[in-house]
């Protein structure tokens, strides 16, 4: 059989899909699966609401690996939304697995049985939580449904997990695979942050031209980290579609707190994050406390002001909007603002072309000796001060790291350096070295000399 290098990429990949009723551990399967906690977990029903893919090996083979949100008899409100997605994810599957529950047999699991007798050529059924052999006696009833072979694991313990990943690897093609002659092209990854409510969902499936997000005027919908692809100008992007985030005080379920932390974590996996803020309802401090968050992992950063077509149409509107987020926003003035309607797509090539030039100069560097001579220049300019508690020598300066944009300044008395000084030389940096859109670290060490 054909070998593959789990250290590239391949597209065309057999496309696996984990379903059933909810709770049954399709999550807790997923993740054993990607041997890693990527899908959200709670004992709770109903977690899962959009399907979340990942891209996965499984005895060295790859996958496109689908969890999904369970599916109910009673389908009203976001569980109708929910079972949807969960139908027309089915239809993409090279192979379905079907999780049932040991020693818990529903309606809900019957009608979704009868459902998938139309898809019988490409189902797997698994009877998980039959840790050390219970109800098994109880599974063997289900061959009465015409099942030709059924598995019985533990996903949350391991059971029997390497008889699952043989009989997936046996019912799969993976002859149609192909390397992913563009992988090395670094892509952007874009997270998508804001309050609840603020359209991150409408416009994650706008840029992918998919359905991926559930999107629902209930406040919440989204819990799990959808992750899409598309490309823009010879740009490939991912895209990151995260839960809202509201302030801690107002979080009190497990699995909101689980997905607030999660959508907080996308800051470190993501290039250039899009804060969308609903133009109609303007600012708050949660937009704050994300944005402060941003700035400190040292992440691009883009304000969007999204739902603008709802905004009255009055002469110089954004102009006092951005006004107000640049007076409140005092340490981000370089990140940009950009009105958007992510509904109809307005404004998105405006942004997606900002985000292309903070992603450049995110991985912009600077040769150490272009920078020192230009840190000459900016010192002749405005000399350090020379009060006898005030006085210092600056030696050099490197930049150690891009994406985030970090720079060491080696100085004789580095207690002496004050902030404004150093204020000057990260303005000078962000105007005359290209690192005008991003934050700019900077870090004050004492030369080798001092040190000794």
């Amino acid at each position: 059989m054909e070998q593959f290098d789990i250290n590239k990429k391949y597209t065309s990949l057999p496309v696996v899909v984990l379903a059933g009723r909810p709770n049954v551990g399709k999550s807790t399967l997923f993740n054993r699966l990607l041997r890693a906690r990527r899908a959200i977990t709670d004992p709770t029903p109903g977690v899962t609401r959009d399907a979340v893919t990942k891209d996965a090996f499984i005895l060295g083979k790859p996958v496109r690996l689908v969890d999904t949100g369970g599916f109910k008899l009673d389908k009203e409100g976001l569980d109708s939304l929910v079972v949807e997605k969960t139908l027309e994810t089915l239809k993409t599957a090279d192979l379905i697995v079907l999780l049932l529950e040991a020693g818990i047999f529903t309606p809900e699991d019957e009608e979704f049985i009868n459902f998938l007798r139309q898809f019988y050529d490409k189902l797997l059924v698994v009877v998980n939580k039959t840790e050390g052999g219970r109800h098994g006696d109880e599974a063997f009833n289900l061959f009465s449904y015409g099942f030709d072979k059924i598995l019985m694991i533990s996903a949350e313990h391991g059971d029997h997990i390497g008889e699952l990943e043989e009989a997936i690897v046996e019912r799969l093609d993976f002859s149609c695979i192909t390397e992913d002659i563009e992988s090395e092209r670094q892509p952007i990854r874009i997270a998508l942050l804001g309050k609840p409510n603020t359209g991150k969902s409408t416009l994650s499936n706008w840029l992918t031209a998919s359905q991926a997000s559930i999107v629902s005027p209930l406040p919440g919908t989204t819990r799990d980290v959808v992750e899409g692809t598309f490309a823009f100008k010879n740009h490939d992007f991912v895209i990151l579609d995260t839960a809202g985030i509201r302030r801690k005080s107002k979080v009190t379920e497990n699995i909101e707190y689980y997905s607030v932390n999660r959508a907080i974590k996308t800051i470190d996996e993501a290039d250039v994050v899009l804060l969308l803020i609903d133009a109609c309802e303007g600012l708050a401090d949660q937009d704050k406390k994300i944005a402060g968050l941003i700035h400190d992992k040292g992440k691009g950063v883009i304000f969007v002001l999204n739902k603008w077509d709802m905004m009255p149409d009055v002469k110089n509107t954004f102009e006092a909007v951005r006004d107000r987020i640049r007076f409140l926003f005092g340490q981000m003035e370089y990140a940009p603002i950009l009105p958007l309607c992510a509904l109809d797509g307005e404004g998105v090539s405006k942004l997606l072309n900002a985000a292309i030039r903070l992603n450049a100069q995110l991985r912009r560097h600077i040769d150490t000796s272009a920078l020192n001579q230009a840190l000459m220049e900016w010192m002749e300019e405005n000399p350090p001060p020379q009060g006898p508690q005030t006085r210092f020598k600056i030696k050099y300066a490197v930049q150690v790291s891009s994406n985030p944009v970090k720079f060491i300044f080696f100085v004789s008395r580095p207690h002496a350096v004050r902030e404004a000084y150093i204020a000057y030389i990260r303005n000078k940096i962000r105007k005359e070295l290209g690192f005008s859109e991003i934050p700019v670290k900077i870090e004050i060490r004492g030369s080798r000399k001092n040190r000794e």
